[in-house]
């Protein structure tokens, strides 16, 4: 019975473990991992296309046609009837701006709506100076649409360049050949007067009572502005505040009368101390008068 006991253990312990090893286990548990999992599934089947397409293209003649084709089917493709456009049509210009507009926008129709880049044409547009605002699409049956808002001229100015319209801003609008081709729009003249055209227009509708007497603003110095009238006087104005100083004299001349007279400036550069001038007609009928009354006033 021992030795039966005996051979039994002994055979047993002969037999092979059933368990796996450790460096076993550690690999399996290592490919049940997701990360692992999906770099086989995924990562393992693109990095064998990456690598053929990389010895595909490694050939300069197979790039070649390849691009070739590619060129071919993108050609089909934007220059179908539905994707061509045949004609521009320009809305809120005038004449000369809508000749303008087709001089700098210089397309030869029919073109791919995929060869347009619309903001940059509507940014070529807007640098046109007679427009304001420009707005490009395409429309259906192959038309390119611009829609322009054109700048209104609201000054004349005189530079040393000539005469130029400018809109309310102060933007330039055209180049003025003669001043009578406008006579409806106030003048402005001096250097830097376009830059303070917003302040010219205040003061402009301040100035309306003077009505047809008004000839126009003059900046001077580049920091301050004179009010010109009719027979040659002059409303010399401060640098601050100078919409209030103009309306103080025109409130002064509508009670007394002061711009009717023999006035040649008034100078309000000064708040606290207005000066008249008188012209020199009245500097000498003035000394005339004080000669007759024996030199006393």
């Amino acid at each position: 019975m021992r030795s039966l006991i005996r051979r039994k253990s002994k055979e047993h312990s002969g037999a092979s473990d059933p368990a796996p090893s450790r460096l076993k286990y550690r690999l399996q548990r290592w490919m049940l991992t997701p990360g692992i999992r999906f770099g086989l599934r995924v990562g393992v089947p693109i990095c064998l296309l990456a690598a053929a397409g990389t010895a595909f293209l490694a050939d300069e003649g197979r790039r070649d046609a390849l691009q070739g084709t590619i060129n071919s089917i993108r050609a089909s493709i934007e220059e179908r009837p539905e994707f061509m456009v045949n004609v521009m049509a320009i809305d809120g210009a005038g004449t000369s701006v809508s000749e303008d507009i087709r001089e700098v926008v210089p397309l030869d129709f029919p073109i791919s709506s995929f060869d347009l880049d619309l903001g940059q044409i509507r940014d070529v547009i807007e640098g046109l100076d007679p427009v304001r605002t420009a707005s490009v699409r395409i429309r259906p049956g192959g038309i390119l649409q611009v829609n322009v808002e054109e700048r209104k001229p609201a000054l004349i100015w005189r530079s040393r360049d000539g005469l130029a319209l400018l809109d309310e801003t102060g933007a330039h609008v055209a180049e003025l050949g003669q001043r009578r081709l406008h006579p409806d729009l106030p003048l402005i003249a001096g250097r830097g007067a376009n830059r303070e055209a917003e302040e010219a227009m205040r003061l402009l509708a301040a100035a309306s009572p003077l009505g047809d007497r008004l000839r126009g603003l003059v900046r001077v110095g580049e920091r301050r502005w004179d009010v010109v009238l009719d027979r040659g006087q002059r409303i010399l104005l401060p640098e601050d505040n100078p919409v209030q100083a103009l309306e103080r004299v025109i409130v002064v001349s509508e009670v007394k009368d002061l711009l009717e007279r023999d006035v040649a400036a008034v100078d309000m550069r000064i708040a606290a101390r207005p000066t008249v001038r008188m012209t020199e007609n009245a500097v000498e009928n003035w000394w005339r008068i004080r000669e007759m009354n024996g030199g006393g006033l």
